[in-house]
Parts: structure tokens; C-alpha cells; sequence
């Protein structure tokens, strides 16, 4: 394990409060999230079964299907909890992506899909993605995702509440300095510009830098009728806004209406 530390909230809020697993299988936009996190990255995946190092990868979530695909997975994570939940789908580890114990060039996939979002110091962050890109093999992709700075906007006019005193400072708070400081509800967090978390990626050596809106423009229409009483979202509305993603990954304006960004890139390969 690294001598690195979390920040404490971050540390309760995932060791104690919250299962990301259960976030990803059971609301209309964690569902959404998975499943459009699983269809950008197959586009990108080399062929199985390609070693995938998952770092921050939770309760194995993503290992999961990529696991099913055939692929050879080993999860990093800072979590006791994670890491116990993890080892049932896959090899899994205590660690912190910003020191990573695997060897240099040891996996043709490093993802990071949460790390980014808990370290609001670029300097954290760029030492992140450059342990990935040590890890990663010459060539080998290296996948990040961020939480959009605009989300809680969405978020919270999903939830109904952004009209009242403290949710409105909240949320200004988010927008002018892209971190929350996890007093209350969510936990320590970054929040990205899709322009920024390109530049972080280029920054780090990487090429061949795309960003993508996860859940597209239309996420937070699937949130706002899981709010209301009844039966929730339904599958036709669910099945509009993974189309409204889709059709609108060609359009980075729209990039900043989606919840999560994911970016991708390549270790240079030595032909470069």
C-alpha cells in the first residue's frame, strides 16, 4: 500500500457511506453511466485478453464485464472494502494511483474512471496519469474519467432544489472553483472541463487524446423523472437519452451537458 492519503471524507464516503456498485447497477443514470462507460470503451479496448490494470476500480464493477470479455483484469484500489468485493471477480490490490506498485510497461490498459474525480491538486492528478502511463505498455491505452463541472448544475435542478440558499452556494461554489469540499452528501471531488482534462492527458505524454460525454446531454431528464412518484423513468425515455449521447458525441459544445467525461489516450509507442 502507498504511504499516499486520501482525504478522510473520501475515505468514509466510499469505505463506509456509499457502494458505487450498487450506484451503477440501480439508478436510471448510474445504469446509463455503466453502460455507456462499457460501449466507449470496447471501441478502444485491444482484443482480449489483454492484461486491464483498473485503478480506483471500486467493488469490480468494470472488471466485471471486461472480465466476461476475456480480458485479464487486476483492480487497484485504496478501499479495504472495495478491494475484499473486488478479489471475488478478480485479482485485486490496495494501492493509490499516484504510486503504483506494478511494473513499468506490465499492461496494454490502465483505466483510471474514478481516481481523477477525488484529487483536487493538478499536481495529484498529473502524477496520476503519469504513473499510468509508466505501467501502461509502449502504445497501450489509458482511459480517464472525470465528473463534468457542470453536473451538479443538472444535478440539482433534477433534484428540484437548486432554487434554495444552500444548495444555490453549493453549487456557485462547484462552478467557480471546480471543487467540492465534501462537508455534506457527496465527498471530497474535482470537477473537470472537458478542454482541461484533454490538456491533462496531452500534458502527460499521451496521444491521441479524445474526450467524450458519458452520459450525453440528456442525462439529466432521466434523473428528474426518477424523482417523481411512480414507476420512474421509462425504458423509452432511458433508451432516448443513451440515443441523445450518442448523436451528440460529434458536437463538444454539448460535451458540457453530460454528467461524466471519459478520455482516452495512447502511450507514445517509440515510432512517434
Amino acid at each position: 500500500m502507498s504511504n499516499l492519503e486520501l482525504a478522510p471524507s473520501v475515505m468514509r464516503f466510499y469505505g463506509e457511506t456509499v457502494n458505487e456498485g450498487d450506484r451503477l447497477r440501480s439508478s436510471a443514470d448510474g445504469r446509463m453511466e455503466l453502460e455507456r462507460t462499457r460501449e466507449l470503451l470496447r471501441r478502444f479496448l485491444p482484443p482480449a485478453p489483454a492484461r486491464v490494470l483498473d485503478v480506483g476500480g471500486g467493488t469490480g464493477i468494470h472488471a466485471e464485464w471486461l472480465v466476461k470479455d476475456g480480458y485479464d483484469v487486476t483492480v487497484v484500489d485504496p478501499v479495504p472494502r472495495h478491494v475484499e468485493t473486488a478479489s471475488a471477480v478478480c485479482s485485486a490490490v490496495l494501492g493509490d494511483a499516484r504510486e503504483l506498485h506494478q511494473p513499468e510497461g506490465s499492461f496494454d490498459v490502465v483505466q483510471l474512471l474514478g481516481p481523477l474525480y477525488h484529487l483536487p491538486d493538478p499536481n495529484d492528478r498529473l502524477r496520476a496519469l503519469a504513473e499510468a502511463r509508466r505501467v501502461v505498455k509502449p502504445g497501450g491505452l489509458i482511459a480517464a474519467a472525470a465528473i463534468n463541472r457542470y453536473a451538479s448544475l443538472f444535478e440539482h435542478v433534477s433534484y428540484a432544489h437548486l432554487h434554495t440558499e444552500r444548495i444555490h452556494d453549493s453549487v456557485s461554489k462547484i462552478l467557480e472553483t471546480a471543487v467540492y469540499d465534501g462537508v455534506r452528501g457527496f465527498t471530497l471531488s474535482y470537477f473537470h472541463r472537458a478542454e482541461e482534462l484533454t490538456a491533462e492527458l496531452v500534458d502527460s505524454g499521451l496521444a491521441d487524446v479524445q474526450v467524450f460525454g458519458i452520459e450525453g446531454p440528456a442525462w439529466s431528464l432521466v434523473k428528474a423523472a426518477e424523482q417523481q412518484p411512480g414507476d420512474g423513468p421509462t425504458d423509452e425515455l432511458i433508451a432516448s437519452a443513451m440515443v441523445a449521447a450518442r448523436l451528440a458525441e460529434p458536437y463538444p459544445e454539448l460535451l458540457a451537458a453530460s454528467s461524466h467525461l471519459l478520455a482516452v489516450g495512447r502511450a507514445p509507442d517509440g515510432n512517434r
